[in-house]
């Protein structure tokens, strides 16, 4: 467990040991430093999450240690313009609700302190890049709908955010992927690949709704598929709907995690505009 889901589950526990008080980015206004939900939760010796840091986050977590000091929290909107007086030059305007939270709160913290994901990823794969982009998106609010042929690969104790799902045939699941996904394929097998980006294409070419199909894999690699996608019937401009290789152009290396911050990067870049 990493991020989010980690600082959620942290909480949960410190709430049986006293109150925190909540504070969540309600709205803004311009240029800030965290998205409207962001949250941060202080109590009388700990942190959990972040609303940007900066002299905003230090004022937060002051007014909030004074609030459990006094035992009551007021929940008014409170405004906070980042200019030279709070010694922040972003320009913008943060509005921040203060909240009480007490150990009954905790079971409903995982629903009520989640955010909108990113985008949705279907990741086809569980080796070494696989996890690499689990362990990743982890951090992030994505929705990770994991799937491969061999149902010994998944790791224990996944959030329930991320769908795991042993499929046999793999390219099965193709059909099940939620509207609107990005896809990521790289699993054990060239074959299963190939079968993989083939029933991606039959998709997209009776749905469209697919936001984009990453191979992983080389130039001549994707030379040899696309010949054999040829082959089945896929036509030129079909088969250019899928990109291979995979990341953002320019990042070298060949270990897991580079291979895996390059192509979550590529995903932002396409899928968060």
């Amino acid at each position: 467990m990493a991020g989010a889901d980690a600082a959620v589950a942290a909480l949960a526990a410190a709430l049986a040991r006293g109150p925190a008080v909540l504070v969540r980015v309600a709205r803004t206004e311009g240029s800030a430093p965290r998205e409207p939900g962001a949250w941060l939760a202080v109590t009388h010796d700990g942190l959990f999450g972040s609303i940007g840091g900066g002299r905003l986050e230090f004022e937060a977590i002051a007014a909030a240690r004074a609030e459990l000091d006094a035992g009551r929290c007021d929940d008014a909107l409170r405004r906070h313009a980042l200019g030279p007086s709070l010694g922040q030059c972003c320009g913008g305007v943060v509005h921040l609700r203060h909240e009480r939270l007490s150990a009954a709160d905790a079971p409903g913290l995982a629903a009520r302190l989640a955010q909108p994901p990113l985008f949705e990823l279907a990741l086809f794969g569980g080796g070494h890049v696989g996890r690499a982009i689990a362990e990743l998106l982890l951090r992030l609010p994505v929705g990770l709908h994991w799937i491969d042929s061999r149902e010994e690969v998944f790791p224990p104790d996944l959030p329930p955010r991320v769908q795991a799902e042993h499929s046999e045939p793999v390219q099965a699941a193709v059909p099940l992927i939620a509207a609107g996904s990005c896809v990521l394929i790289m699993s054990f097998s060239h074959a299963e690949d190939l079968d993989i980006v083939a029933a991606c294409l039959h998709r997209q070419r009776r749905a469209r709704d697919l936001r984009f199909i990453g191979l992983i894999g080389s130039a001549s690699k994707w030379a040899r598929f696309s010949h054999r996608l040829e082959a089945r019937g896929f036509s030129v401009d079909e088969i250019a709907r899928v990109t291979c290789p995979i990341g953002l152009p320019g990042i070298r290396g060949k270990q897991p995690e580079v291979i895996a911050l390059s192509a979550v990067a590529q995903l932002l870049t396409i899928c968060c505009v």
